[in-house]
């Protein structure tokens, strides 16, 4: 009987065993895709880390209403279309140069 008892005990542990071994699986499968999908999401950054937290809220409006007030007034002052398309582009190249002078803390 105790040899009966055994063999069903051994065939039990073997039974959990390949459940245990089913389930590692599965976790290890889980754990993987979720730090895939970690890696692949964008993270978002509180405080004052991006480039565009420099600037309060009036200085970037401030800034896009000026820049499109100098794009109408280029197509509206000047004649030739290559002139007025190199101008803005002029413009749009220098911004960034002019929003650091005009705006830097430092």
């Amino acid at each position: 009987m105790s040899k009966e008892r055994a063999r069903r005990r051994a065939a039990r542990e073997a039974e959990q065993e390949r459940e245990r071994a089913v389930r590692a699986r599965r976790v290890a499968r889980r754990e993987r895709r979720r730090a895939w999908v970690r890696r692949l999401t964008p993270r978002l950054r509180r405080g004052r880390t991006g480039r565009l937290r420099r600037h309060s809220r009036r200085e970037r409006a401030a800034i896009v209403l000026l820049t499109a007030v100098a794009v109408v007034g280029i197509w509206s002052f000047v004649d030739d279309l290559a002139l007025r398309l190199a101008l803005v582009v002029l413009l749009l190249l220098v911004l960034p140069a002019i929003v650091v002078i005009a705006l830097d803390r430092r």
